[in-house]
């Protein structure tokens, strides 16, 4: 099984429990075909780069899963067919990547920013 990392781009116009509802969905369609979710994101309402369906914000989150490959076409399909999805990106990740993944997750990165600040001050 390939690891994967998808990121969803939902509409801005949905209440929290209908992005929440969105989430839930794709992430049963993972599970339910056999991906193991290793981590989730949820960064939340930002700004898109550039307009999509005149719109200037969007829902992100990231979902960082373990799957076999036959699995993301079934996935893509139902980020397509879902009207509440704006833009999705799926990236399969190669050992560096998984690494770098791992370290963000343990915080690595916030531990050097710390104890630079207290040598600093």
């Amino acid at each position: 099984m390939q690891q994967y990392e998808t990121v969803i781009v939902l509409t801005p116009l949905l209440s929290d429990e209908v992005a929440k509802e969105a989430i839930a969905k794709f992430r049963s369609v993972l599970t339910d075909n056999g991906a193991e979710i290793i981590h989730e994101d949820n960064w939340g309402l930002k700004k898109l780069a550039y307009p999509i369906q005149k719109k200037t914000t969007g829902y992100y989150h990231l979902i960082e899963y373990k799957a076999p490959g036959e699995l993301i076409n079934k996935l893509e399909v139902e980020f397509r067919r879902d009207e509440r999805v704006l833009r999705f990106l799926t990236v399969a990740l190669d050992k560096h990547a998984r690494a770098y993944s791992e370290k963000k997750r343990s915080g690595a990165f916030n531990q050097k920013k710390q104890q630079t600040e207290e040598v600093a001050g």
